[in-house]
Order: C-alpha cells, then sequence, then structure tokens
C-alpha cells in the first residue's frame, strides 16, 4: 500500500464533491486492481488514545476496464498505464489539527472481490498470483488526485 499524508492541518480544509486519482501505473500481472480511499486522520484524544481514522470514501479500478467497461483490455506487463479510480463523492470538513490521507493499494477485500492478476475472469480459474505494481510520480508519468476544495 502507498499512503499520501499531509501534515496536521492548520485550519479546517472542506472537501465536496467529486474526487479523482489519476496513477501513471505498472504491473508486472496482465491484469490487476488498483484502489483509492481517502481518510480523515483523526488525533489522540481522550476517547481515541491512538488518535481514529474515519474512511470518507473510496473506489476500485480493475485494470482491465481501465478504458471501458465494455471492452476489457488486459496490460502488458511493465509497461505504464494512466488509471483513473473515481471514488465516490463526498463532504467532509477535514478538521484544525487532522490530516488527510490517500491509501493507494492493489486491494479492497472483503469489501470487494479479489482479483486473481492472471488476466482470467474471477472465478474462472483457481490459479493466483501476487501482483508487483508500480506508482510512478516523475514528469511524463504523473500519478495525482483531483478534488474540489
Amino acid at each position: 500500500m502507498m499512503v499520501y499524508q499531509t501534515p496536521v492541518l492548520e485550519k479546517d480544509i472542506q472537501i465536496i464533491g467529486p474526487i479523482v486519482v489519476k496513477l501513471s501505473a505498472s504491473s508486472d500481472c496482465p491484469d490487476t486492481d488498483f484502489t483509492a480511499k481517502l481518510v480523515d486522520v483523526y488525533p489522540p484524544s481522550n476517547d481515541f488514545p491512538q488518535g481514529f481514522e474515519m474512511n470518507i470514501t473510496d473506489g476500485i479500478i480493475r485494470a482491465r476496464y481501465r478504458n471501458s467497461p465494455e471492452k476489457p483490455e488486459l496490460m502488458e506487463p511493465g509497461k505504464v498505464y494512466e488509471i483513473t479510480i473515481e471514488p465516490f463523492s463526498t463532504a467532509n470538513v477535514f478538521k484544525k489539527g487532522h490530516r488527510i490521507r490517500l491509501d493507494i493499494s492493489s486491494s479492497n477485500f472483503p469489501n470487494m472481490d479479489v482479483n486473481p492478476n492472471t488476466g482470467d475472469f474471477t472465478g474462472n480459474s483457481n490459479v493466483v498470483r501476487k501482483a508487483l505494481n508500480t506508482i510512478f510520480h516523475a514528469e511524463g508519468n504523473p500519478s495525482y488526485a483531483i478534488c474540489q476544495l
């Protein structure tokens, strides 16, 4: 899992509306999932001495459907693709003292079914692979999130 997290917020920040996560990503498998989860990280308090993490919204894309839900296209292992994840629209005020966190992963089980990462459709094979996915952050291969503040 890759985690992006702000420093402790110095003022309230409100996010309202759609969120879009754009990844420049590759995999060593012909198919895999990419997930994005927006989290409100609460500071330690009397009720939660370790702090608290509240999921605000999340989304998932099966890489084979990155261009069209009707025409699946397997990935060429090692090739960099633009992957778009569109979590559900949301409205949240991240309070002063909190942090904003974005988790990027390749699974959201048990909320979503497991991708075998083989290119086979789920349930058609009992073979599964562990995917090694890479997220790029370079000029020409950016990864970023878009939201309305």
